[in-house]
């Protein structure tokens, strides 16, 4: 067999219906999006743009200087103005090795925060077979928008967010659901993506504003409550500003990555006892697949 450590451009596994990848196919697929950070990291230095490695990925710099062992995906986050500014030179990924993904660049990708995709890969999450667009082994770039500082309007927008990954969900619940949400999620997925993501380029035309303390990407679950659900109602949606315009160098994999310079501050928000590992049991990858190659 070859060794599956080495050789990452070309596809050596092959895996359907979460079929459980052994600890070397694992590594191997950590090692092909650890690719990915370094190509948007260099693009990003290259531009002077200010990002951090998030959530998983922050964790597993802090307490593994890379990888925590069982993770099997990779986040980076950006505030609006420094996502918008990626966006627009994203042409200089090296195209042999990956590419940008939004709806901008993809009229049928769904999420309302952008990917990084391995080219020559695959990767089809589970009941998303329908969803036509390009695909492959990628790492999120989440966009983070201003979070009103007025709790009640900081809800109120919580439940708009709510409802809008639920209509982009439609396009997918709509087969993978059953009896009144599946009636539900077929009468909304009628709303077009076009409409949806004006609306939404309407929220986020003004998304960095100084004055509002708090960020959150918008199509995805406040970080807040996501996890740790004992954080007070007053910091519960919004991550504070300063955490991604204070940044340091993080050891990550033998590379150096960009990431808050108050990890200890965010890694509690997100997690609480980050340090402590979960029971073996939970040690598991969470994203799933129907199909993968890598």
């Amino acid at each position: 067999m070859d060794n599956l450590l080495s050789d990452l451009d070309r596809v050596k596994v092959i895996k359907y219906n979460d079929d459980p990848l052994s600890d070397e196919e694992l590594r191997r697929l950590q090692l092909v999006e650890l690719g990915l950070i370094a190509e948007v990291d260099r693009v990003c230095r290259a531009n002077n743009i200010k990002y951090s490695i998030f959530c998983g990925t922050m964790l597993g710099a802090v307490r593994h200087q890379g990888y925590i062992p069982w993770d099997d995906d990779a986040d980076i986050a950006m505030l609006r103005d420094e996502y918008e500014k990626f966006k627009k030179v994203s042409d200089q990924l090296n195209p042999e090795i990956c590419f940008f993904q939004d709806h901008d660049t993809d009229p049928n990708y769904l999420w309302g925060y952008g990917k990084v995709r391995k080219v020559g890969t695959y990767h089809m999450r589970k009941g998303q077979e329908h969803i036509n667009c390009k695909n492959g082994v990628y790492i999120d770039i989440f966009p983070l928008d201003d979070v009103p500082n007025f709790v009640p309007w900081a809800v109120l927008q919580d439940f708009g967010c709510y409802c809008i990954r639920q209509t982009l969900w439609s396009k997918v619940g709509r087969y993978s659901s059953k009896g009144f949400k599946r009636a539900w999620y077929s009468l909304i997925s009628h709303i077009s993506l076009d409409a949806i993501y004006r609306f939404l380029n309407r929220c986020t035309r003004n998304g960095n504003n100084p004055k509002k303390r708090g960020v959150r990407c918008l199509l995805f679950p406040a970080f807040g409550k996501l996890y740790l659900k004992t954080n007070p109602l007053s910091i519960r949606y919004g991550l504070k500003r300063e955490w991604f315009l204070d940044l340091d160098e993080y050891t990550f994999e033998k590379h150096s990555f960009l990431g808050t310079k108050e990890y200890d501050e965010i890694l509690k928000y997100i997690y609480d006892d980050y340090m402590t590992p979960p029971p073996v049991e939970k040690r598991v990858p969470k994203v799933s697949f129907s199909h993968i190659e890598f």
